[in-house]
């Protein structure tokens, strides 16, 4: 059934395929995954150099935006779960470059379904049930025994499932008075309740559409899969449960994501003897169809990577991934200075503080309110780093300030970083107040900013104003590099700036 399906050029070499191969069945066995992960469109090449660095595996970037692809050896599956850049993994059962679609809708739909039968099933399961011990191991650890041994912290630190590091609401319970248990209210994302696959681009192409379908089933009597769940000490075998979920882009189908839901899982359930079920299942199986491309995975989170920080959420919760790849986007060196002025509920500070712990971060915001907030989203990740080793706990090299961003109490020059959301007149602020807002705030990041070496990476979909505000600026600050990236369907940029030799004019004479 075309083995080598998922194999593409550009993928890491000397892993073996994703298909049934006999050799990968034996004991100790090498077994290899191709993984997929969303990632915050525009920052595809960003995560892609953090699997080379982190994984040494080299990625491939989908035509398909938000999505890259890596193969990895299964027992990597720790590392790949600690990636600071993607929001969603999945193992790739196997992936069509030029799939031929039938017209007639009807034709379509059952190729889909004869399509169940000939996928190599065998492996991505086997991964699938490895994450999923990865998990189990975790989350037990967090409740049980939080001063387990290195070895035991190595092996299931990784796991940053939906499990544990995300609904950790152990810690919320201890440090808020006002813990928010998941969904963002109105959060700059377009996640569904499970948060797998959601397309990145949903504003890019009209015809895009998102489907979980649930299959009408009737109760199967046996089964011959065992699920891992058998594995906890019961072990009887019992009847997993599944949804598919398809994700379809493009104006050549004559099916609806519905309808390649329905089908397609229809014969997912025959051919395995599963239980559909749309809430409480075992195993997500995805369908992801961008024009003539066609990739079948096996989804390895329940819910966004990205929710791995916030506890408590804000109007306009920056994704933690996308603040990681505006960090990464700067380049921080030892000891440098960061500063988010307009920091909001804490996103950016607290992924640099996680990630570039050789930095001292500073953020503030003019609203009380997310200052609390953000003061409570630190001191969940307090909480959570005394649970993993209380006797190294030293805190976090972060702190929060209530300022005004136009006059900011720093001192001229001190400041290497200045990486932050700016209001997009949206939720947040008017376009109207951006017009004025944004040159005040570039003149005062650029006062704070070092001559010469100093940064900025700032993000905004009011483009047009920032623009102006730039061209009013162009002494201090110079564009280097700009990257599109889509938040919660508004099309936005992420602009890197390079601080000139300039010297700031002083606002005041006290400074």
């Amino acid at each position: 059934a075309g083995v080598s399906g998922p194999r593409q050029p550009g993928m890491a070499e000397g892993a073996g395929d994703a298909g049934p191969a006999p050799a990968a069945a034996q004991e100790g066995a090498e077994l290899a995954a191709v993984i997929g992960a969303t990632v915050p469109t525009g920052f595809e090449q960003t995560a892609a150099e953090e699997v080379q660095e982190k994984l040494g595996s080299a990625s491939r970037i989908s035509r398909d935006r938000g999505k890259i692809y890596f193969e990895v050896p299964a027992r990597s599956l720790p590392q790949v779960h600690r990636l600071r850049s993607v929001d969603n993994l999945f193992v790739v059962v196997q992936e069509f470059k030029d799939y031929q679609f039938k017209d007639n809708k009807e034709d379509a739909l059952k190729d889909l379904e004869d399509l169940v039968k000939k996928l190599p099933w065998t492996n991505p399961l086997k991964v699938w049930e490895l994450n999923n011990s990865l998990k189990k191991k975790k989350t037990k650890r967090k409740k049980h025994n939080l001063q387990s041994p290195a070895s035991r912290e190595k092996l299931s630190e990784g796991g940053e499932e939906g499990g544990a590091d995300q609904s950790n609401t152990n810690d919320q319970e201890d440090c808020a008075q006002n813990p928010v248990a998941g969904e963002p209210t109105g959060g700059q994302d377009t996640e569904n309740a499970q948060g797998v696959t959601s397309r990145n681009g949903l504003e890019e192409e009209e015809d895009n559409e998102q489907s979980d379908v649930k299959v009408e089933v009737q109760e199967s009597s046996e089964s011959g899969t065992k699920a891992s769940d058998g594995q906890t000490g019961e072990g009887e075998a019992k009847v997993l449960k599944f949804r598919v979920t398809c994700n379809r882009a493009g104006d050549k189908h004559s099916f609806t994501s519905n309808e390649a839901a329905r089908d397609f899982g229809g014969a997912v359930q025959e051919h395995f003897q599963w239980k559909a079920d749309m809430t409480n299942f075992d195993v997500e199986v995805l369908l992801n169809i961008h024009n003539n491309e066609v990739v079948v995975g096996i989804a390895l989170t329940e819910e966004s990577l990205h929710r791995r920080n916030i506890t408590h959420f804000g109007p306009t919760t920056l994704r933690s991934t996308l603040a990681y790849g505006m960090l990464r986007l700067c380049d921080p060196q030892p000891t440098d200075i960061i500063v988010d002025p307009m920091c909001g509920t804490g996103a950016i500070p607290i992924e640099g503080a996680a990630e570039w712990p050789y930095c001292y971060h500073i953020a503030g915001d003019n609203s009380p309110q997310a200052v609390k907030r953000a003061a409570n989203n630190i001191c969940s990740l307090l909480r959570k780093n005394e649970s993993k080793d209380s006797s190294t706990a030293l805190g976090v090299p972060l702190d929060i300030i209530q300022w005004d961003i136009c006059n900011l109490p720093l001192r001229t020059g001190s400041v290497d970083i200045v990486v932050t959301d700016m209001p997009f007149g949206k939720r947040m602020g008017s376009k109207k107040k951006n017009w004025d807002l944004y040159p005040a705030c570039l003149m005062e990041m650029g006062r704070i900013c070092t001559p010469g070496t100093g940064r900025a990476v700032l993000l905004t979909q009011d483009k047009k104003c920032f623009a102006k505000a730039l061209s009013r600026v162009g002494h201090i600050w110079r564009r280097a590099q700009t990257v599109w990236v889509n938040v919660g369907g508004l099309h936005a940029a992420v602009y890197l700036l390079r601080r000139t030799w300039e010297r700031a004019e002083e606002t005041r004479s006290f400074w």
